[in-house]
């Protein structure tokens, strides 16, 4: 599937007003708003947390990378054109005991 076929499999976000990715440290390392321009990543990273609890564990990382489909190449031809991607081009270890927590709006 490419990415927008994606999106519409994955469960709704209308409920959030964003994700806070939350290192080993308890640091928020990123924060994905729900406004636009930032939707789908939100959407991506919202469905990660609901699949894999909470945890951005190698598997979650995976899986991220397979939904954001054909923008994962332009993300490695373009180094920071794309940063919620680029967090999870990451060494899979780099996450250990990182956290996705959901933002209720």
């Amino acid at each position: 599937m490419n990415f927008a076929e994606t999106l519409a499999s994955l469960p709704p976000i209308g409920h959030l007003r964003g994700l806070d990715i939350i290192d080993a440290q308890g640091a928020v390392v990123r924060h994905i708003p729900a406004e636009p321009g930032k939707l789908g990543s939100l959407r991506v990273y919202n469905a990660l947390a609901e699949r894999f609890g909470g945890r951005l564990s190698a598997e979650a990382v995976a899986q991220g990378l397979v939904w954001f489909a054909e923008h994962v190449a332009d993300a490695r031809a373009h180094p920071g054109s794309h940063p919620n991607i680029d967090l999870l081009l990451c060494q899979p270890e780099a996450h250990s005991g990182w956290r996705l927590v959901p933002l209720p709006a």
